[in-house]
């Protein structure tokens, strides 16, 4: 018998600790440099800036991460410093070839590795979404950072910041969907709504259809009727939700912050859908994504996928699973100036705090669980 090769190490190892780390320290400290608070790195002294770093550097490390699999160490470190030049260049010299240069490599490279795995591999056009959604995230990175002085700037943020939505409602049902249903069957209950291919077709049109209309934006007047299209996936995200039964997930806190993060989805596409349509501050009830959802569902994501590939448990440790609430709290925080009467710098302060403090406690959990179960090896299992 010929030896079994050794497996190649999941990305997730190196990718998520480096988004970790960056959400903890880079990311309160725009909110700092707009209160005046310290020194501002010439691509945070913005809004545009903060928002740039958050879709482009900490959410698209996570996707690197997540979807990259498992990889040559080689291949994995030098995307990883393709992303750490990009986000060095865009903090120091935002605009720069350098910048530039940097981020169009690591979005080649992403692309590369991962849209092959997906783009063909199932018969069914739901199964084949997160191609062309990693492939449009490729594109606005490479060329959101010249974009970020241009008229089209808030266009382009917008557009991915709706592909990140689109990936995390149907990246985390397909995660939730099987991981339920195997809760259940373990309580010897039946979980009649699994995936809800209907739903999910259904959420995954309005959101594309959403951004077609919001590419159109800038030459004609289509706010109203893309913000009816995500208030519209809103409602139908949370229909989704409540099907799953979330209350009989109270014995597996690793599911309910998965849970949670997808009702601030849900709430988020609401929001956000009557912002764009005028009802509501649009700046403040972004948040409701890019803070509440995003955040909790990539912290969800990182901590359970590298619990159970060194653990076997999701639950091994424990004590990280309530930081998440953290997170809502900085949501809340970052939605909550937009009201009359509120202390703004006060509740932007208490966001950065809370948003931090989650994130490195995240670090912490990452180092816990660095390495592999010994038994990987031997048993040739992938875990995530």
């Amino acid at each position: 018998m010929s030896p079994r090769k050794p497996r190649q190490p999941f990305a997730n190892a190196w990718f998520f600790p480096a988004a970790a780390l960056y959400a903890a320290l880079l990311l309160p400290w725009s909110i700092l440099t707009l209160l005046g608070l310290v020194p501002a790195l010439p691509g945070l002294a913005t809004p545009a800036g903060h928002a740039h770093e958050m879709l482009f550097g900490f959410a698209l490390a996570v996707v690197a991460g997540y979807l990259l699999g498992p990889q040559r160490p080689g291949l994995t470190l030098a995307l990883l410093s393709c992303w750490c030049l990009a986000r060095l260049g865009f903090l120091l010299w935002p605009g720069s070839w350098f910048a530039t240069l940097a981020a169009i490599a690591f979005a080649i490279g992403l692309a590369w590795n991962v849209v092959p795995r997906f783009l063909g591999a199932a018969k069914k056009w739901r199964n084949q979404t997160v191609a062309p959604v990693v492939v449009g995230l490729s594109l606005l990175s490479a060329g959101a950072g010249l974009a970020l002085a241009q008229p089209f700037a808030s266009t382009l943020l917008h557009e991915a910041l709706l592909l990140l939505a689109l990936l995390m409602f149907f990246m985390g049902g397909r995660i939730l969907a099987p991981a339920i249903a195997g809760h259940a069957l373990s309580q010897r209950r039946s979980q009649d709504a699994r995936v809800q291919p209907w739903l999910e077709g259904s959420v995954l049109i309005v959101l594309l259809v959403a951004l077609l209309l919001n590419l159109l934006s800038p030459w004609l007047a289509t706010a109203r009727l893309t913000g009816s299209l995500m208030l519209l996936a809103g409602v139908l995200t949370s229909i989704r939700l409540l099907r799953w039964r979330p209350w009989q997930c109270l014995a597996r806190p690793d599911l309910l912050v998965l849970l949670l993060g997808y009702a601030w989805l849900a709430l988020g596409l609401v929001l956000t859908g009557l912002a764009i349509a005028g009802l509501l501050p649009l700046t403040a009830m972004l948040h409701s994504i890019t803070v509440g959802a995003l955040g909790s569902l990539t912290f969800g994501v990182m901590a359970r996928t590298r619990l159970i590939y060194r653990f076997r448990d999701a639950n091994a440790r424990p004590w990280i699973h309530p930081v998440v609430l953290l997170i809502s709290l900085a949501a809340l925080a970052r939605m909550a100036p937009s009201f009359p009467g509120a202390d703004q710098h006060l509740w932007l302060l208490g966001a950065a705090v809370c948003w931090s403090l989650a994130f490195m406690s995240l670090a912490v959990l990452l180092w816990q669980a660095r390495g592999a179960h010994p038994d990987s090896g031997r048993r040739g299992v992938d875990t995530d």
